[in-house]
This record gives C-alpha cells, structure tokens and sequence, in this order.
C-alpha cells in the first residue's frame, strides 16, 4: 500500500506525564508541534489525557482531526500492567483490534496516522506473538483505519525479518537513539535502504556526554543553538524524525528552532563520530 502523508519534522513524545498530560500536550501544539507520539499502554502513557490535549487545541482553534500527525502504538501483555486495553484472554489479533478500536475511541476518530508496534515480544527475534500482531496491524493498514504502521525498540536482525516477510511493510522505526552506538547506524542504515523513516528517541537522556560536549559549544556558538537543540539539528541533518517530550515552553519553541539550521557537514561528521571515541 503506498501512502503519502505530510509528515511533521518533529514529534512530541506523550511518555510519563500523567495528570500533566493533557496540559502538556495542548502547549506543545500551541508551541507549533503537529505530530503527536502516544500508546495505549497506561504504565507509561495517559493516551486519554493526550486525545483530551488534542481536542482542546482542534476545538480552539477551530480545526479538524486531519490538521494532526497521530500516532499510537499496540503494547503486548508484557509491556502493560494490570490497566489493559484489550482481553488478556483474547488472541494477540483480537488484542490488536480491541486496542486500536480504544485508541480511536480516545481520540473520536476513524483512522490513525500511524501505528507503531510498541516492541517485539523477544529481545532476539520475532516470535509468532509478534507475527499475530503485525498481521492483524496489516489487516488494519489494508483497509485504511492505520494509514501507515511501524515498528519500536527493534533490533537489525529483526527488522530485516520483518522486511522479508511483511506483506505491509513498517514505515517507521522508532527507536532509542544511543551515540556510542554509532546513533543506531545498523538500523537506521537499514532504514535509508528500505525508505523508513527513523524516528529517534532519548536523544538527550540516552546521551549526555555528547550534550556535555565541547564539541556542541562549539557548534552551538557558531549557530545559535544550546546543545540540546544542536542534537536536534544533527538529528534532523541525518534523516531522522527526532522526539522531545519536554514540558517546558522555551525548550519545545527551541526545539522547533533548530528545524531551520543547517549543520555544516563536518559537524555533522563529527557528531556521528564524537561518542564513538573517533574524534
């Protein structure tokens, strides 16, 4: 199935904020934010508090659900705790559809940008857990209520698994995004191969040793830029479509800054290498 969407340059991460969800959310799309990141998985995400910041800011504004990027992701069992959006005595293909038709409920809509599975059920490989699932993702793809699926915290072996065998293949990999790992450079490379888009996570928590750098002082006073929106930038300049999940209003509008400035290639060369120990 191809699809083309307008993708927004950045995403906000909906993870972790509880009663400030809904708040938070809002600002963030005040802030200029247009593409939004949740899951139905109440451990880590209050998706009903982001789908009320969603429709606080659609409602104000006066516009319509298609003026967003939504995305939501399918959890397995082992990832949720004991507030679950679908049967535990269900299969994995009736989970899906049980947690999908909750999602869209939450957001009064019928269709999702993007669903994304929220992790293989190994660390390894893709069991036939994970199978059931995307299968039944696909069978939501194929009639258009996902407009496009993906897959997060995947690793390369799998992801080449799941480009060999999908009948609809992911269009995104979101993963967490570590420098000493070269940012991800096996999968993203798969990513560039297969025309996926990577969307980065934990750019900052996952790496402070480069936002402590001299190296992103030195590139932030030539641009303008802190560190952490040098990140971005770096981020930006390699292909990735980056998340920030900040709470603060000056960091999110910086964030979005660090869109319109361009990294000479030598720092970009040399942020791909720093954490590495290459430079």
């Amino acid at each position: 199935m191809n699809v083309t969407l307008a993708l927004p340059r950045f995403l906000y991460g909906t993870a972790w904020k509880e009663e400030r969800t809904r708040a938070l959310v809002l600002q963030a799309l005040r802030c200029g934010f247009r593409g939004i990141d949740t899951a139905n998985q109440r451990k880590h995400y209050h998706e009903v508090g982001v789908a009320e910041g969603v429709a606080d800011f659609l409602g104000q504004h006066g516009l319509d659900r298609g003026a967003l990027f939504l995305q939501s992701k399918f959890t397995h069992r082992d990832g949720q705790d004991h507030r679950l959006p679908y049967d535990p005595r269900a299969d994995v293909a009736a989970q899906v559809e049980q947690s999908f038709s909750s999602t869209l409920a939450h957001f009064d809509t019928n269709y999702l940008d993007s669903y994304v599975l929220h992790g293989p059920s190994s660390s390894t490989t893709l069991t036939d857990e994970d199978w059931a699932a995307w299968r039944a993702m696909e069978g939501l793809a194929q009639r258009g209520a996902a407009k496009l699926l993906g897959i997060s915290n995947v690793r390369a072996g799998q992801l080449e698994a799941l480009l060999r065998d999908a009948a609809v293949p992911p269009r995104f990999v979101q993963n967490r995004c570590y420098a000493r790992r070269g940012w991800d450079r096996e999968v993203r490379g798969l990513c560039a191969q297969h025309g996926i888009i990577y969307q980065g996570f934990s750019l900052l928590t996952a790496n402070p040793e480069v936002v402590e750098s001299a190296l992103l002082r030195q590139i932030g006073a030539r641009t303008g830029l802190g560190p952490e929106q040098v990140v971005f930038a770096f981020a930006l300049s390699v292909g990735m479509l980056p998340l920030t999940g900040s709470s603060s209003e000056a960091h999110l509008r910086a964030d979005l800054a660090a869109a319109e400035v361009e990294l000479l290639p030598e720092e970009v060369t040399a942020i791909e290498r720093i954490a590495a120990g290459q430079v």
